[in-house]
């Protein structure tokens, strides 16, 4: 399989604490990769690393063959790589279809008010480009809505959505599964394997192993900043560092 995303050796120190350390990973075009670990294992700094919103201390991260680090969010965006929030980053008091709008645009190097005055042909693609991106998420019945005014759950759908509104050819989801109940979560893991089968590579951080475990073609495991392990779930599952990371052990 063709690789999409390299990470070599990752690094990222705080002060005196090292939040990554030395993490060297990849991921090819087509999967679906968990990353999974304790609280404070890196998980969310490993994900800004690559998407450019923390700057590397160490290491190198390249994507289809091209180092990416150093460079600005918006620039790795608009090369193939999107992504979510652990904390949801909507605009509350704009609908549902201009959120998504937002991320068409930034795709086509316009901010939202290009969108609306950069000519016919340009908003027409955004247009489409947002539309389709609704349709996949199944938030299309919902386009004329504040975001303030749909539920938690749906609000999750939208910001990934704006991400799929990109055009990515690898979405990376920051515990897309958090806060929601149980069958909001199954409904999810659906979802995930429905867009991982039309062909979406995804990278996934989340807390509920259950969904990991369930949907994941490979888990790449944290602890203290280190990757531990990088195997299948079924592997994983029964690593003795893994076991020791999640539960400990008796003294």
């Amino acid at each position: 399989m063709t690789t999409l995303l390299t990470i070599n050796g990752a690094t990222r120190r705080f002060g005196g604490l090292t939040a990554v350390d030395g993490v060297s990973t990849t991921v090819a075009k087509g999967e679906l990769v968990g990353v999974i670990g304790p609280n404070g294992a890196g998980k969310t700094t490993l994900f800004n690393l690559i998407s450019g919103f923390t700057p590397l201390s160490a290491g190198e991260v390249h994507f289809k063959g091209r180092r990416i680090d150093g460079q600005k969010p918006f620039r790795i965006a608009r090369l193939g790589i999107g992504r979510t929030f652990q904390n949801l980053r909507i605009f509350p008091n704009m609908s549902v279809f201009d959120n998504v709008s937002v991320g068409a645009a930034g795709m086509h190097g316009v901010n939202a008010a290009g969108a609306v005055f950069g000519g016919k042909a340009r908003s027409e693609a955004i247009s489409r480009r947002a539309w389709a991106a609704l349709e996949q998420v199944g938030l299309q019945g919902l386009a004329g809505e504040l975001a303030a005014n749909i539920s938690y759950g749906r609000r999750k759908y939208l910001e990934i959505a704006r991400a799929l509104a990109m055009e990515p050819e690898l979405i990376i989801l920051d515990e897309p599964a958090a806060g929601l109940n149980d069958t909001e979560t199954r409904e999810l893991a659906a979802f995930i394997k429905r867009l991982h089968g039309d062909g979406m590579t995804v990278l996934l951080v989340e807390h509920d192993m259950g969904l990991v475990m369930g949907i994941c073609e490979r888990v790449v495991v944290l602890a203290s900043g280190r990757k531990i392990a990088d195997a299948a779930p079924e592997v994983v599952r029964k690593d003795a560092a893994v076991l020791e990371a999640y539960l400990g052990v008796e003294e």
